[in-house]
Formats: C-alpha cells, sequence, structure tokens
C-alpha cells in the first residue's frame, strides 16, 4: 500500500502517532523555528505548522513549511484557514503547497479577527472549513477546482481537521465532524484535552466513523495559565485538582509535565491514533513533553 505521507503511514500502521506543533516567526528570519524543528525532528513524525495563530501576524505558513522540510528534513502538516483569504487565494495555495512537495494539510475555519493584534482588519470567510475540505476533495477526486475548471495537475494531499471534544452541547461539534469526513478529512487534531472523562465519552460517540484522533496535548505551565484557558478557550475542562497541584510547586514546569503524562496514560487505551503536543513559542517543550511521555511507558 502507498501512502502519500509519513504521517499517513503512521496513523495507518503504527500503534500510537505522534505529532509536534510550531508557531512561524513574527520576523523575516527563518533560523529561530528551523532551531525548533531540528529539536523536535526525532520525537515526532510531523509537525503543524500554524497560520496566523490567534490571529497574529507571522510568517507565511506555506513558505514556513517549505523551507522546514527542506532544510531540517521534518515533515510538515500544513494548517490553512479561511480567515485570511477567499476561495481562489486557497486553491491557489494549496497548488502552491503540494508543489513545494508539502503532503499534509490541516484545514481550519480560523480564530476569529478580533482575538488577534490587528482587530481593524477585515475577516474573509469566503468559506469555511467545511466546504473548504469540500473543494479539495474535488481538487484531488475529479481535478477540478471550484469553478469546475480542469486542474492538469490535481493535488496530492493527506488530509486533517480540527475536533473539540469538550464542547457542551457536543451534537453539533459531533455532526460537524461527520461532515468533515464525508468531505475527506482522514485525521482530526482535537481542542488540548484534561480530562479523560470528555474524551471517553467522546469516543464513544464517534464509533462508527473512520477518522484518526489526535488528541491536542498542551502542559499547564501555571495556574494561572490554567484558569485563563477555561475562560477563553472553549471546550476546554481542566479539573481542580490539577490547578491545585501547580498552585502547590515552585517547579511548575515539572509539575505540568507530569500532569499530561498521567494524563496520556490515561485516555492512550481509548482507541486514539496518537497524540498533538502543543506549546505556542516552545519547542523545546515540545520535546521536553514527548520525551518524558516516551520514557514513562504510557504509549
Amino acid at each position: 500500500m502507498s501512502f502519500v505521507s509519513s504521517l499517513e503511514k503512521s496513523l495507518a500502521t503504527s500503534k500510537f502517532t505522534i505529532t509536534g506543533e510550531l508557531t512561524p516567526p513574527k520576523s523575516a528570519s527563518i533560523e529561530d523555528i528551523l532551531d525548533g524543528a531540528k529539536l523536535i525532528k526525532n520525537d515526532v513524525v510531523a509537525t503543524n505548522v500554524t497560520d496566523n495563530p490567534t490571529s497574529r501576524v507571522v510568517m507565511s505558513t506555506l513558505a514556513t513549511c517549505h523551507l522546514i522540510e527542506k532544510q531540517t528534513g521534518l515533515e510538515t502538516i500544513y494548517q490553512i484557514t479561511c480567515r485570511d483569504r477567499n476561495r481562489l487565494a486557497l486553491q491557489s495555495d494549496i497548488l502552491a503547497a503540494n508543489a513545494l512537495g508539502i503532503k499534509n494539510i490541516l484545514v481550519l475555519t480560523g480564530d476569529y479577527i478580533t482575538m488577534g493584534d490587528h482587530p481593524e482588519a477585515k475577516p474573509v470567510f469566503d468559506l469555511d472549513s467545511v466546504q473548504l475540505l469540500w473543494a479539495i476533495k474535488r481538487m484531488q477526486e475529479e481535478g477540478l477546482d471550484l469553478a469546475g475548471k480542469k486542474l492538469k495537475t490535481p493535488p496530492k494531499l493527506f488530509v486533517g481537521a480540527a475536533v473539540n471534544p469538550g464542547l457542551d452541547p457536543i451534537e453539533p461539534e459531533i455532526i460537524r465532524l461527520e461532515k468533515k469526513v464525508a468531505m475527506g478529512t482522514k485525521f482530526a487534531q482535537s481542542q488540548c484535552l484534561y480530562d479523560p472523562n470528555v474524551l471517553e465519552k467522546f469516543m464513544d460517540q464517534i464509533s462508527h466513523l473512520d477518522v484518526k484522533i489526535l488528541v491536542g496535548i498542551t502542559p499547564l505551565l501555571s495556574a494561572g495559565m490554567a484558569k485563563w484557558m477555561v475562560k477563553n478557550c472553549p471546550g476546554v475542562i481542566i479539573p481542580d485538582n490539577m490547578i491545585k497541584r501547580l498552585k502547590a510547586t515552585d517547579d511548575k514546569v515539572k509539575e505540568g509535565i507530569k500532569i499530561m503524562v498521567e494524563v496520556v496514560s490515561q485516555i492512550a487505551p481509548m482507541k486514539i491514533a496518537g497524540i498533538h503536543v502543543m506549546v505556542p513559542e516552545r519547542a523545546d517543550l515540545v520535546a521536553e513533553m514527548v520525551k518524558a511521555i516516551k520514557a514513562s511507558g504510557a504509549v
């Protein structure tokens, strides 16, 4: 069987897959993120490269993915959001990504513009994530763009999307995931998860879907961070005992990582495909988190 990417192969053949995440620099220099890519290269199968995360300006994700792959050999997952581009630009970038050798894509609607530092910017949202997934499906399977025009060479990408197991009510999110899978989604990366009970219930509710789930893992670095996430990140549920543990320790990073190792040990048997480790702008902590999980025998 042939695979589009190493990520697709790992999800099809491995017991547990680990992906990471890198944030492009707010800079015209690529050196810092290349250093980060080298740091996590041996710990993850592939890494997301975020697309103007939380509506802040950073280097183009398309260029960053290409440079990471070319200069470090680490496979990337090209995040593309609908917030900043209309359907012409989205399709154009997808063709360019494949031409540059990028093999994985994660389709997102995108954080709303008021979350970022350019609230006066005009959001696009010409398509949402489900519509863009349909566009990619049409490009790949029919060789047509959204105007019905023939593509000389269709793209060939391993396609993913996002999911949020902690939303309440969860039923609309499951319906949306069903639509994403129908539109060609093969893997889904989740919002940060801290409560295994939330995941167990969610996995039961999506057992009818043929999609690989990578659970989002972000170590809590302080009690303040935990409280901020609960308040500002929809679907993030953090048990009180975790916050108490962070308050009671001097080495909050060490305790935060320890907590997440415990979470992974509980969720690993739940028929998930693996985990997606995210620590914004801290590739060193992504590497440390993954090493701690592997050393613990949790996976």
